[in-house]
């Protein structure tokens, strides 16, 4: 019997749940998976018009050899368990044995830089896709970047990327385990570190007070545009809208570098697990399109040549929702534009990433200049 040509892997979480409903608007037939199959069921039952879609329901433990019979017969997994740094290779390696497609929703710039690292040359030797971070932050602030890098001469790009909204568990996660790795921005075709522990007042569009951003690991953009011949640098904070958070997630930074780096490894990492878990351990409310918005703002430069370019949105979540479930449309009809290790634009196009975001009302590019 055939399988489902998609598979959610995590599909027991807030984000599995929206990869699932629009993979059910675009008509695509998918397996739900998890650890726990009736947590999976339980989450696939709150999916809007999941009645309709053609789906099935699969338990497969956390390790190499049962993820691989899972996604075997396969085209594309979508992965959403996380923390990537910690839990992705397994499911990497798997799908690499099962000989499919790989798209996840990692925000952990460490995560990406080792996909491109230990898994790019080993999936395009098969022809398959290994495409992280396919989600938002970091598709659309790619998009962003792109569009104004279509201005010619223009080599440096300054990028923005701020939010409303509750992170989900493993966004907390991801958010507290990636405090022990390098964040890097690209200087003259080099990743450079960035200060640690540094908070930055940013002017942002839409709003007349500034706003407190931080690095945020890096961002994918550096990792995304190191191999562009037409980009020497490239920087990018994020953070969410909300200051008191914001004052929050600085203070956090600091404390670790002052209280738990000098630690030994293991037990930072079971420190920084306690604490996100402490954070946020409930399913978040489904976002609300009035309240929860976006904003990605790429500005490129030249030595005479400029763009700036906005991505105005709303609802982060929905928006990754719709960029996994374009991403697995197109491996399974008609395949990536390029293989191996590759950024979501690269892999399927910004334009075409735009065009599914605008089509849902979940973004709206301007152009400035």
């Amino acid at each position: 019997m055939s399988k489902n040509p998609v598979i959610i892997y995590g599909a027991s979480g807030y984000t599995g749940r929206l990869i699932a409903e629009y993979l059910r608007d675009f008509g695509i037939p998918f397996t739900a998976a998890g650890r726990s199959k009736a947590a999976v069921e339980a989450a696939m039952a709150s999916v809007p018009g999941i009645e309709t879609a053609r789906y099935d329901v699969l338990e497969v433990p956390h390790r190499v050899e049962a993820l691989a019979a899972a996604f075997k017969g396969r085209k594309v997994v979508c992965n959403v368990v996380g923390p990537f740094i910690t839990k992705a290779a397994q499911t990497l390696e798997a799908a690499l044995h099962a000989g499919i497609h790989y798209v996840d929703t990692t925000g952990e710039q460490a995560s990406i830089i080792a996909a491109r690292d230990s898994w790019g040359e080993r999936f395009a030797e098969k022809a398959r896709v290994c495409v992280p971070a396919t989600a938002y932050m970091y598709a659309p602030s790619e998009i962003a970047a792109r569009i104004a890098l279509e201005t010619r001469g223009t080599d440096t790009v300054d990028g923005l990327t701020m939010f409303d909204g509750i992170p989900t568990f493993t966004s907390t996660q991801s958010i507290y385990v990636q405090l022990k790795e390098d964040a890097h921005y690209l200087l003259d075709k080099n990743l450079a570190k960035w200060p640690r522990a540094q908070g930055y007042e940013m002017n942002v569009p839409g709003y007349h007070e500034t706003k407190l951003a931080t690095p945020w690991g890096g961002t994918g953009n550096p990792i995304w545009l190191m191999g562009e011949p037409s980009v020497r640098s490239c920087k990018w904070v994020a953070g969410v809208l909300s200051r008191e958070i914001m004052t929050g997630v600085v203070a956090m930074q600091r404390d670790y570098e002052e209280n738990v780096r000098p630690l030994p490894p293991a037990q930072q990492e079971k420190i920084l697990l306690e604490r996100a878990g402490a954070v946020q351990q409930s399913m978040p409310p489904r976002e609300n399109p009035v309240l929860h918005r976006t904003i990605d703002s790429a500005m490129a430069r030249g030595s005479t040549a400029a763009s700036h370019v906005t991505l105005f949105g709303t609802c982060a979540y929905k928006q990754t929702g719709v960029i996994q479930a374009t991403a697995a449309r197109r491996l399974v009809e008609s395949g990536p534009l390029v293989t191996g290790f590759a950024s979501p634009c690269s892999a399927f196009g910004y334009r075409e990433l735009l065009a599914e975001l605008e089509s849902y009302g979940l973004t709206r590019v301007q152009r400035f200049y």
